[in-house]
């Protein structure tokens, strides 16, 4: 059993992962969030902190004994990241062995304009272990959750479905033209939490990149399951690579990026901004990612794209 406190506790895939942490009943979990403390949400096994960002102080204070510090802070709108600098300061006063940064997507962070915060962070990070370790750090890389590819239809209690260039429901695509090679990994949410419960109780050290890998597939083949899956042609319309760099790109439809960080009013102007750049970053194999895990947790059984998407589509219109 350790002491486990998880930053930024209230988004998507932290509920997830808290989820998982508390139904292993073996570990003490301090949430600490900038919102007030729900009283909606099961506490059992969990103390929850509102947490001043701004104090290094307080947030020392609210380490002590903590073992792993596991951070979901999104810094979007400030790519120095000064909030998980203060979190990781804290966290080497108060003597915390491990810390697991922001991370939880892409092996690289090319055309993601929008991660400068994560890049920061693994500067930083690498920098303060440069002459001497400091703490174990894991960047924890699932490439893109296989749950993103079912919406509207849920699955799971926390992810939401977000609308990507692969649309299962109306059986069409935007890709990047010559792209059809480039390697994207997919990887459940529910093996995502499944690897980091048991990374906490892994008694080796954690790799500092920490792939994480449920299936890789080439664009093309990714198409081609989902014209088997939904039993006929997907719609496929080809972008060239500078006009989704220039923002001149035309299309029948544009994914709409509702991601729950983003604010409503913004997400129509940010959506064709962010197709464009995860429609690179996949051409460019940021979404691919390695499998560190894999091989550490050999017994582990990771769910195969097909499976959980023919599962998920089986019957539906």
């Amino acid at each position: 059993m350790v002491k486990i406190a998880v930053a930024g506790g209230s988004g998507n895939v932290a509920s997830e992962i808290i989820d998982g942490l508390v139904a292993t009943g073996k570990h003490e979990i301090v949430i600490l969030s900038r919102k007030d403390i729900p009283t909606e949400r099961p506490t059992r096994g969990i103390t929850w902190i509102k947490a001043d960002y701004d104090s290094i102080e307080q947030l020392t204070q609210v380490l002590q004994g903590v073992h792993t510090v596991l951070s979901f802070v999104i810094e979007q709108d400030n790519p120095d990241s000064p909030v998980q600098k203060r979190l990781i300061t804290a966290a080497v006063r108060a003597g915390v062995k491990r810390f697991a940064p922001s991370e939880w997507a892409s092996s690289s962070l090319e055309n993601l304009p929008w991660y400068g915060y994560k890049a920061e962070i693994r500067r930083y990070l690498a920098e303060l272990n440069k002459d001497k370790k400091v703490f174990e750090y894991a960047l924890f890389q699932p490439g893109l959750f296989t749950n993103y590819l079912t919406r509207p239809y849920k699955t799971s209690n926390h992810i939401h479905p977000l609308e990507t260039p692969f649309d299962f429901n109306g059986r069409r695509t935007i890709l990047l033209e010559a792209g059809d090679d480039a390697e994207i990994t997919l990887t459940t949410v529910q093996d995502l939490v499944g690897v980091i419960t048991r990374a906490i109780e892994y008694e080796g050290e954690w790799p500092v990149t920490s792939g994480i890998r449920g299936t890789t597939l080439s664009v093309g083949q990714l198409v081609a399951l989902g014209e088997k899956i939904r039993g006929s042609p997907f719609k496929v319309e080809r972008v060239k690579a500078e006009d989704f760099k220039a923002g001149t790109w035309v299309t029948s439809w544009i994914p709409r990026v509702d991601h729950p960080s983003i604010p409503p009013e913004q997400v129509d102007a940010l959506s064709k901004l962010g197709v464009a750049g995860i429609s690179l970053a996949i051409g460019a194999g940021a979404f691919a990612v390695s499998d560190e895990w894999n091989q550490l947790l050999p017994d582990y059984h990771f769910t195969q794209a097909d499976a959980f998407l023919s599962e998920v589509w089986k019957g539906r219109a």
